[in-house]
């Protein structure tokens, strides 16, 4: 399958560069097409300026710069995101490639505003992995909006029968590194069953 591996850390020795690198060897080891998206690395610029709001309706503007990140997307049949929980969200970097890529022509057609069509009908299976510098219940007191997002607003953009699963590490700064072991096993798991 092709998978769009969606990673979102500046820190090219950090834990999670360990969870990705580790991930995209198993994909590749099962025989998938992986397509790295690592924002950072790349140099994505996140900010959605007034040109951008402005143009954002308009599927003949809104792509301009995007051609690229566009096509694959469109290409993909599996999502995998990947990002740290940083203040109970996502990462500014990350927030800002699904302000830019989630919009009209590309990810859904509002052509009749009473009924959003999902565009994004070429993926059959997304992945959330995350970690969270907190414990599980106090994520939960405050909505653990990553895990909405994944697991309730992308799932709208896809295909009906959409498979959707999200993976977390919570309270990763107290984790011993037999959790953080046990964690990356747990997602070439997931990996190695795609």
């Amino acid at each position: 399958m092709r998978v769009l591996y969606l990673y979102c850390h500046p820190l090219d020795d950090s834990f999670h560069a360990g969870i990705r690198n580790e991930a995209v060897a198993t994909l590749k080891a099962k025989g998938h097409e992986v397509d790295l998206c690592d924002l950072y690395a790349e140099g994505f610029d996140p900010v959605l300026t007034a040109e951008r709001r402005r143009n954002y309706h308009d599927v003949t503007k809104n792509r301009e710069g995007l051609e690229d990140y566009v096509r694959r997307l469109h290409a993909a049949e599996v999502l995998v995101v990947q990002f740290p929980t940083w203040c109970f969200g996502l990462p500014a970097m990350l927030k800002g490639w699904f302000d830019r890529l989630l919009m009209p022509g590309v990810s859904f057609d509002i052509s009749d505003p009473t009924n959003v069509k999902p565009l994004l009908t070429n993926i059959r299976q997304v992945i959330g992995v995350s970690t969270y510098g907190r414990q599980r219940w106090v994520a939960f007191y405050v909505g653990d909006p990553p895990r909405k997002i994944i697991t309730r607003y992308l799932p709208r953009l896809m295909q009906k029968r959409a498979r959707i699963q999200y993976h977390a590490l919570y309270h990763m700064n107290v984790a011993t590194l037999e959790q953080r072991k046990g964690f990356i096993a747990r997602i070439n798991g997931v990996m190695a069953k795609l």
